[in-house]
């Protein structure tokens, strides 16, 4: 086989894959639990040619910041994404858009940088510490070889930093409060 055919039984290996992954994680996301919550999470992000690590920082009640250090045979890239994240399927299972910046070096080419865009799914494992994600990076190159490129990677990730769960009267305060009336403070 020539390196340069398509080969369309790896593209339905990965299709096959990535659908078992989502079938997967609905089917974990319908046991009953309380979501995990979390601040801080960091692990490993593996895709097709590329390895390397992942932090995830909550900075609001909806969004994270994420960095990623990655490296594929060729290159070495750090990367900084914002995210937005929405449920799904109860609160431990959403998805994720975001966008942002990344820069690098490339081998017999020399400093790299662009930006990016992400879309993705999350679970948070139920009991355990654990984050898993599967999502579509696509970088557009302002300094590269090539001006596009898609990545996609799953990543798992260990809950360093778990959020306050909210207490019994916070919860039924968040019940009986309509969504747009603030507290008024007393001064």
């Amino acid at each position: 086989m020539m390196g340069g055919c398509f080969n369309f039984s790896s593209v339905l290996y990965h299709m096959k894959k990535i659908l078992l992954l989502g079938l997967g994680l609905s089917v974990l996301s319908c046991l009953p639990a309380m979501a995990q919550r979390y601040k801080t999470a960091a692990g490993l992000r593996i895709g097709s040619d590329e390895f390397g690590l992942t932090i995830q920082q909550k900075v609001l009640e909806k969004t994270t910041l994420e960095g990623l250090l990655t490296a594929s045979p060729r290159e070495i890239t750090a990367t900084v994404l914002a995210e937005q994240h929405f449920p799904m399927l109860g609160r431990r299972f959403n998805y994720y858009v975001g966008g942002g910046v990344h820069g690098g070096r490339l081998k017999d080419y020399g400093a790299i940088y662009g930006f990016d865009a992400i879309a993705g799914i999350e679970y948070k494992v139920n009991g355990l510490p654990f984050l898993l994600s599967a999502d579509l990076k696509p970088a557009f190159h302002l300094r590269h070889e090539e001006w596009f490129n898609m990545g996609g990677a799953f990543s798992i990730r260990y809950v360093l930093v778990r959020e306050k769960p909210p207490t019994p009267g916070e919860i039924i305060k968040g019940i009986f409060t309509p969504k747009g009336k603030k507290k008024k403070k007393k001064d």
